[in-house]
């Protein structure tokens, strides 16, 4: 053979392929090995016994591997089939000790037919598809130490005066709720507001068919202080009620009550003027096991040619009728949130309590349009080019919520003896804010606009400040500071009446002593003072 300078003991087929040796012995061709120091040996055997332990060395390797590979496979799908598998109660177990040995026996025997192509293989669960409910992270203030600070836990604050609430029969950990819209949009964010402590959750408005919500964005626009930039003070949005499917928002309901059952969960609902429609919207979430309803009537943009939201709120005979409808229908508290966009709220509101309704909700967002670029000369907020009238929110309508609620909580206490519900809403971002709601007769407080410009802790820091108010004016429950400044209402005319009495009685003590005989040595200089004419 032509090979290359070999060493001694060198095998001259050492630069050869296994393949090409075995064409040469295949073809007659012998292979001769040169005289090594430890003895001659014959190249053909050696070739032979060099193949064949390569064989074995290869079949091991790969039968290991084939071995590795299958212990995976089979792990990866037990996993799995364990994941899917449903979970026994402990009577189960006990009656049945041998399933779980057969269940894996099942498990791995899949498995196996899985990998060999027998059974289709079941698909995998994204990741990103939460099973569990996540474990609530840690509290904290997040405004650093500049408002006062609480620790909630399951809305119960560990320590302070007792917030504690109970309406239409609904006890509440805390009187603060977060209200419809954004903050309550999918089970992901309802879970947050319940895991920092909120005492109760208002869903972002459902209908029965979601295909007709489209949203447009932007959709947000903002008014901030003219002295500090950072400050938002008036927030006006265009925002629809939920997009997302009916049945989707049905079963993250259900989810949250499984998860969280000793927490409120009131759903918004909003229909057309259809009795079916508000009786299937209405069977189907109590089927979910919601606490309340709380009566969209008040949504002050979007589908108003469908005769929903304000237009209904604004139609007294149609609220009339719509009440009726769901009053008959529901198994639980009903609230009517109302609309400011009227000229008297309380008329809608006594329509929608005589219909039998538990309790009202005040206000819903204000009609307005937030401002027009100077620049562009297009209205905000702009969506190519144009936009239309919005709902406006944020701290700027807290003085017209607060008008409207007295007007409410006084008619309830007028006209029903004050047993009625009245939940406020309107600008509300620190506690003194809500104390204020709830001295006018709210029994608890809705944020929402409130929430999207702080975050969902918000309420440790709400919490903490009414128990400061407490304190200070030795408060021990919600009840006993509830409606109080009330009764310090009264018309104009009434005003200039008191006004001229107390003119009266200050000009009385002003008028000096009657006789030598009055004068006193205590108060000698407080009685000449009070003959005094300049």
């Amino acid at each position: 053979l032509d090979t290359p300078q070999r060493r001694p003991g060198q095998a001259c087929f050492s630069r050869f392929s296994l393949r090409q040796k075995e064409r040469r012995l295949q073809g007659g061709q012998c292979i001769h090995t040169r005289r090594a120091e430890g003895g001659a040996f014959s190249g053909v055997r050696s070739f032979e016994r060099a193949r064949e332990k390569r064989r074995h060395a290869s079949e091991g390797a790969s039968a290991e591997r084939r071995r590795r590979v299958e212990q995976s496979t089979l792990t990866q799908h037990s996993r799995q089939a364990r994941r899917s598998a449903p979970v026994r109660s402990a009577q189960e177990r006990e009656a049945n000790p041998s399933r779980a040995a057969a269940g894996r026996m099942m498990m791995t025997s899949n498995a196996l037919q899985q990998r060999r192509g027998v059974v289709p293989q079941r698909r995998a669960v994204p990741r990103s598809v939460r099973t569990h409910a996540k474990k609530a992270a840690k509290q904290k203030n997040i405004f650093e130490g500049q408002r006062p600070w609480v620790e909630l836990k399951d809305g119960v604050p560990v320590d302070g005066p007792d917030l504690s609430c109970v309406v239409d029969g609904v006890k509440f950990p805390n009187p603060f709720v977060i209200g419809s819209g954004p903050p309550g949009t999918n089970y992901h964010v309802m879970k947050k507001a319940f895991d920092e402590g909120w005492g109760g959750v208002i869903a972002k408005t459902v209908t029965l068919d979601s295909s007709k919500v489209i949203n447009v964005t932007p959709r947000y626009a903002r008014m901030k202080s003219q002295s500090n930039s950072k400050e938002v003070i008036g927030w006006e949005n265009i925002e629809l009620v939920s997009d997302r499917p009916f049945e989707k928002m049905m079963e993250e309901f259900k989810r949250l009550k499984d998860e969280y059952p000793d927490r409120v969960l009131i759903a918004s609902i909003m229909e057309e003027y259809n009795k079916n429609a508000w009786e299937e919207l209405i069977g189907r979430c109590e089927e979910c096991g919601v606490d309340i309803f709380e009566l969209n009537f008040s949504c002050p943009h979007g589908m108003p040619e469908r005769r929903m939201g304000a237009a209904m709120g604004q139609d007294c005979d149609l609220l009339e009728e719509v009440c009726g409808w769901v009053n008959d229908a529901a198994n639980i508290p009903v609230w009517a949130k109302m609309t400011p966009n009227i000229t008297d709220i309380t008329n809608p509101g006594k329509v929608a309590l005589d219909a039998g309704l538990e309790g009202l909700a005040a206000i819903n967002t204000i009609q307005s349009v937030m401002g027009i670029n100077l620049d562009s000369l297009r209205p905000e907020p702009c969506v190519e080019g144009y936009s239309t009238p919005g709902g406006y929110s944020s701290k700027a309508v807290k003085p017209i919520a607060l008008a409207k609620v007295m007007s409410l909580a006084t008619m309830i206490n007028e006209k029903y003896e004050g047993k009625k519900s009245l939940s406020g809403i309107g600008g509300v971002e620190t506690g003194m804010d809500a104390a204020e709601f709830m001295l006018l007769g709210c029994d608890t407080v809705q944020v929402c606009t409130g929430v999207m410009i702080h975050g969902y802790p918000l309420v440790q820091n709400l919490c903490a400040e009414v128990q400061e108010f407490m304190v200070k004016h030795d408060f021990k429950s919600i009840d006993e500071f509830r409606g109080k400044s009330l009764p310090f209402f009264t018309s104009h005319t009434h005003l200039v009446q008191l006004q001229k009495e107390a003119q009266e009685r200050k000009k009385a003590a002003k008028s000096g002593l009657k006789s030598d005989a009055e004068w006193t040595g205590d108060g000698f200089t407080s009685e000449t003072e009070s003959m005094v004419s300049n």
